[in-house]
């Protein structure tokens, strides 16, 4: 016999994976790891008996539950796994899967719409990160009010377009490393690079492309299978992460990696991001808003780099390779902080869409390790 676990299956910014409420799957860490493996099917590199899409951006868990803490409305966890690993990360944020939530949680009953837009309020509980999401929550032919997947809003590494949804993060600084800037530097020379060690959500290492022999212009094809850009990044990844008090990062999905070049398009800069041994196709919510930040602080990598406009409200357009990625940075001076700026906002647009609806099928053998 096989066990039925409710889920709803979404796409969330550029990134896709089964939605659970924490109530459905086990309470015990371990059982529900590797429930979370078996639904994904995990490990095998195809994920062929498991909803995974053989990649790390389609190898995501969102699980939601209704908030406790005042003020806040919803808690959500995300789980990071990989096609050929038997790990469960829940220790990263994932900013693209945040934009599921509110969809999931109205789907789901959680909350309820409050008028033609409903903003709730979203404590990501791997890096204890809240952030206001907005939704379109119209009234539909019966009279009910129902989340608007479609609409004209586009964003580069998703097809089509869908009804917007606005993520306002509200205390981003250090969400994983300790403190915005981990080394207490604005820029550090490691393993021979200079690279600028920020986490404004996603903890990152900054380098120019230059700096290791490459134009930071090269196809996602390309930069997979350069087997000696991989290993430099990896060493200097690993030593990094000592540098930003992280530890050990080598079985960890963080710091991740970026590349920065001048921009070509009419962003702020051009980027690859490593998640951290892949090449992203596009770049990360949270890392985009980390790489923003990144380009207002005098001093970093990204000086020389990045073409950012005047004033105290900025639109950061962050290129990657299938488009580009803009955050609204609102900054203020602070000659205590770090650069000399401090940030006081950051925002960004995403869309989301529920695919599917159902049940995630669990073998019995995934229970027996637990009896």
């Amino acid at each position: 016999m096989q066990t039925p676990i409710p889920c709803l299956f979404m796409r969330g910014g550029t990134s896709k994976g089964p939605f659970f409420l924490e109530t459905d799957l086990p309470a015990d860490l371990p059982t529900r790891d590797r429930v979370l493996l078996s639904v994904m099917g995990s490990p095998d590199k195809r994920q062929i008996d498991g909803l995974g899409g053989a990649h790390p951006l389609t190898s995501k868990v969102g699980i939601v539950r209704p908030s406790t803490t005042p003020g806040v409305d919803l808690d959500f966890l995300f789980a990071q796994l990989q096609p050929d690993k038997d790990t469960v990360d829940t220790t990263p944020n994932c900013g693209n899967m945040l934009a599921a939530v509110v969809p999931f949680a109205l789907e789901r009953g959680l909350v309820q719409a409050q008028g033609d837009t409903s903003t709730f309020r979203v404590l990501t509980l791997n890096t204890d990160m809240q952030c206001d999401i907005t939704v379109q929550t119209p009234l539909g032919p019966n009279g009910q009010r129902h989340v608007e997947y479609a609409g004209d809003a586009r964003i580069d590494g998703a097809p089509g377009s869908s009804a917007p949804i606005t993520i306002n993060f509200l205390d981003t600084a250090g969400s994983v490393a300790p403190g915005l800037l981990p080394t207490g530097n604005v820029r550090d020379v490691i393993d021979g690079v200079a690279v600028t060690c920020i986490d404004n959500g996603m903890p990152l290492v900054i380098f120019k492309a230059a700096d290791v022999g490459r134009t930071g212009y090269e196809s996602v094809a390309e930069l997979n299978a350069d087997t000696e850009l991989k290993a430099r990044i990896e060493r200097l990844r690993i030593a990094a992460g000592h540098a930003m008090g992280l530890g050990d990062v080598t079985p960890k999905n963080y710091p991740k990696m970026t590349l920065i070049a001048p921009p070509r398009d009419g962003g702020a800069l051009s980027t690859r991001s490593f998640i951290p041994h892949v090449c992203h196709d596009a770049i990360g919510v949270l890392a985009a808003v980390t790489v923003g930040t990144a380009c207002v602080l005098q001093g970093s990598v990204c000086d020389g780099v990045a073409v950012v406009p005047e004033g105290a409200s900025k639109k950061v357009s962050v290129e990657h390779p299938t488009g580009e990625f803009s955050v609204e940075l609102a900054t203020e001076p602070a000659a205590d902080a770090p650069g000399g700026q401090a940030v006081t906002k950051a925002a960004l647009l995403r869309t989301a869409r529920l695919l599917m609806r159902g049940e995630a099928m669990v073998p019995a053998s995934v229970w027996a390790p637990a009896r």
